[in-house]
């Protein structure tokens, strides 16, 4: 049961990185033609810096995600990277790209006016460009969430099993594996 949680919670990731690489898109499209009379910047063009970088955050995620789950889903075994151990690197490393991306997005501001803040968008969501901003803050925070989810899921299902060196679809059969040897069988939950 819990590698269709797994599954369906790595599907899910793959659809906020979707959206937040759309969102991500939409903004830098916006901040790099923007119009000499648009009031933002005085109408110079510009980019975000942590725009881009969760832009590059959620291609990784997505990249990563449909790697995990058809891993999961389709019982791949390979020696070293498919261990439940290269799964949590892997989403520690994503863990720490989303949180950097999301808080620096929250704690951002918009030049020329510095003390104007991200986290603060209540106050412009009549303007398009700030509900994006806001559902771009939104779907950080949830992507970061899902991703630590993920990770204390596996974290604890590795823990549980003695299966940090097993596969990570978690489904380990000693005569039905690639791995071979003389391995004792672990205690599996299913």
């Amino acid at each position: 049961m819990i590698h269709f949680v797994r599954v369906f919670a790595y599907v899910l990731l793959f659809i906020f990185s979707v959206i937040l690489m759309a969102l991500c898109a939409v903004r830098l499209h916006y901040t790099l033609h923007l119009s000499p009379s648009d009031p933002l910047n005085g109408g110079v063009r510009f980019y975000d810096h942590i725009v881009v970088e969760l832009l590059v955050t959620s291609i990784i995620t997505m990249f990563w995600s449909m790697f995990i789950a058809r891993t999961i889903h389709g019982r791949h075994e390979h020696r070293r990277m498919n261990t439940f151990t290269a799964e949590l690197v892997g989403l520690f490393i994503l863990f720490l790209l989303w949180l950097i991306g999301a808080a620096v997005a929250t704690h951002t501001s918009n030049p020329p006016a510095v003390d104007v803040m991200w986290g603060n968008l209540s106050s412009c969501w009549v303007y398009s460009t700030c509900r994006i901003l806001t559902t771009l803050l939104a779907f950080a925070w949830l992507g970061w969430l899902l991703v630590l989810a993920l990770f204390v899921m596996s974290l604890l299902f590795a823990i549980a099993n003695k299966a940090f060196h097993d596969p990570m679809h978690g489904r380990w059969d000693r005569r039905a594996t690639n791995y071979g040897g003389d391995l004792s069988m672990r205690n599996i939950v299913r």
